[in-house]
């Protein structure tokens, strides 16, 4: 087990044992998931996670953020 402090900036480092562990260089992306327990798992993200997040994201900014949109969901 590794512990490291989050510092004022919200940032911590990640230990050289997880990095060679994981095979993180710099400028690598890392996944973040948090299960229902409240525990949080890491992981090098892919090529393939990043391609598939950018263009969810485009098209969801495409798809969802249109006036019409934002009155909608305005009166919820």
């Amino acid at each position: 087990m590794e512990i490291t402090k989050i510092t004022s900036k919200h940032q911590a480092t990640v230990p050289a044992e997880i990095r060679a562990a994981l095979g993180l260089k710099a400028g690598d992306a890392i996944e973040w998931v948090v299960d229902d327990a409240g525990v949080a798992r890491v992981r090098k993200a892919t090529a393939l996670d990043l391609l598939y997040l950018k263009g969810i994201d485009r098209s969801l900014a495409e798809e969802w953020l249109s006036d019409a949109d934002m009155d909608a969901w305005r009166e919820l």
